[in-house]
Formats: C-alpha cells, structure tokens, sequence
C-alpha cells in the first residue's frame, strides 16, 4: 500500500549551518515519502542553495525578502504535491519518528484535519535545556473540537504540527499583511474553525532558542489580538459559534490585549477599546489591568 506524499516546507534565511541539521533531521525520520520544498527568504549569498543542492528530493526556490516567514511558506504551500503538509523553520529539528507516527494518526482518524504536539527546547548548540513547551496541564485541552479553547490560551508549536492539504484550501494561506510575528497564531486559530486537531502528548520536535528568535519581536505581537478579533468576527458571522461564545472570545481577547499593556501602554489601551467598547464592564479585565500596571 502507497503511503501518502508528505511535503514538508522549510523556510530559511541567512542560517545555512542550522539548515543542513534541520534538513539532515528530516531525512532521518523513519517515514521516507516526502518531498521538501525550501523556500529562501532572501539570502545574500548562494550558500544555502548549494546545501539544498547536495540533497535529493529537496526543491529549492529563493525569493525577494518578505520581512517575515508568512510569504515564504504562502510559496512553499503552493509548490507543494503532497497531502499531508508540514512546516519546519530553519534553525528547528524533528526526532525521527515525528512523521511515521502522525502520518499514521491522519491516516487512522479520518475525522481529524491535524495532529500535533510539544517540543523539547535546545540551544543554539543543539543542547537541551531541560525544557518543554507546548505541553498543556491536561492534554485534552489541545485534542478534538479545540477552536473555542484555543483563542487567546495557546498556539501550536511550530515544528510539530502535520495537517491535511485539504483544510488549508479551506482556511487559505498566512496572512501576508500581518507584522512579523503572530502569523502562525492567526492561521492555527483559522484552522481550528475549520477541522479537528489531534494531540500526542510527546515530545516529536525541538525548538531552538538563540540571539535570533528571543523575542525582538515582542512588540510585533501587540496588535495580534486585532487580528484574531477579525477571525472570530468571520466564524461568528457564518454562524459557526453562538454570541454568547462570541462575547466570551471577544473578552478573552481583550485580557490578551492587556497583558501587552507594558509594551506600550498606549497602543494597548486604544487596541483594546476596538477590541470591545465596553471590556472595562468585566471586572477581571480591570483586576488584570491593576496587576499588568503594578505588580508585574
């Protein structure tokens, strides 16, 4: 029996070193049918394509630097053949049986659009920091109908996560005109509109963490929850939740707007009134505000 084709996208820039162990971690999963579309956000040099170059079944495309990994893996999505798709940053590693085991998951549980799970952590050294994230107290809050817990709680790692073809044609590509960071949350939040997910409380990934991606780009993520306002807004409009979840989103939201209130204080209380005129009526919202202010 054919297995089906996996096409796993990596998107990379000026990391040539950390790409060849991320690709060299996905040639050693212990499922072999893939294709691996790498997607190069603007390198200088040519480095990165003569590594992509020394590989089979790796298709390399370079394009104009977008500021940003959602136009880089908006490419990759369409130049991939598979039915299954999985995303991979460059400075990111799979353990060898990510793929087999949700392959096999995606297979049996027809009904579910995604599998995913948590990551280990590792430095820039690929040692392991004792660490992992991802993992929620109690796992079924990340497994099945998730849409309603998911907004404004948590997000889906991003190495971890193999989704059907088909529930992207749905919920459509990243959104190219958000800031560079919060991309991957806004999509995962679509997703979960649109599809079951499913969730191995193991670790099948590690996220690295290094000068490059500790958080510079907090204050990029200040107006995520505008985003997400405009997600709930469309499920809400095509009736897929009722208003009363609707009102709790929006709420939630708002307490996500507010914990940001030290990034900048005044764009975040101008967000939060777009967010809901009256968010200041829920007294948690205010209790948050009191603590965001004063004791954090």
């Amino acid at each position: 029996m054919l297995h089906p084709l996996v096409s796993v996208i990596v998107t990379t820039y000026n990391r040539t070193d950390y790409l060849k162990l991320t690709l060299e971690s996905v040639f050693n999963q212990t499922f072999t049918d893939f294709e691996i579309i790498v997607i190069d956000n603007g390198t200088a040099n040519n480095l990165n394509e003569q590594l992509c170059n020394q590989f089979e079944k790796v298709k390399y495309f370079k394009i104009e630097n977008s500021g940003g990994p959602a136009r880089p893996r908006n490419v990759g999505i369409r130049e991939a053949q598979g039915k299954f798709i999985a995303f991979l940053d460059d400075d990111d590693l799979w353990l060898p049986d990510r793929l087999e085991r949700q392959v096999a998951i995606l297979e049996r549980k027809s009904d579910y659009g995604l599998v995913h799970s948590c990551c280990e952590v590792i430095d820039e050294n690929g040692k392991l920091k004792n660490q992992v994230i991802g993992r929620p107290g109690t796992p079924d809050v990340k497994h099945g109908d998730v849409s309603l817990r998911m907004m404004g709680n948590w997000t889906i790692m991003m190495p971890t996560p193999l989704m059907r073809k088909e529930v992207i044609d749905r919920v459509g590509f990243f959104n190219e005109e958000m800031p560079s960071a919060g991309e991957d949350v806004e999509f995962w939040v679509r997703c979960s509109f649109e599809a079951k997910f499913y969730y191995i409380d193991e670790s099948l990934a590690q996220y690295r963490v290094h000068s490059g991606n500790i958080s510079g780009s907090s204050a990029k993520y200040i107006e995520l929850p505008l985003y997400l306002k405009k997600v709930l807004s469309e499920v809400y409009d095509k009736e897929k939740i009722s208003k009363e979840d609707y009102q709790l989103l929006l709420y939630r939201l708002c307490q996500m707007q507010l914990k940001m209130i030290k990034l900048n204080f005044f764009k975040t209380i101008r967000y939060v009134f777009v967010l809901h005129t009256f968010w200041f009526l829920k007294i948690n919202n205010n209790k948050l505000l009191i603590k965001m202010l004063f004791f954090k």
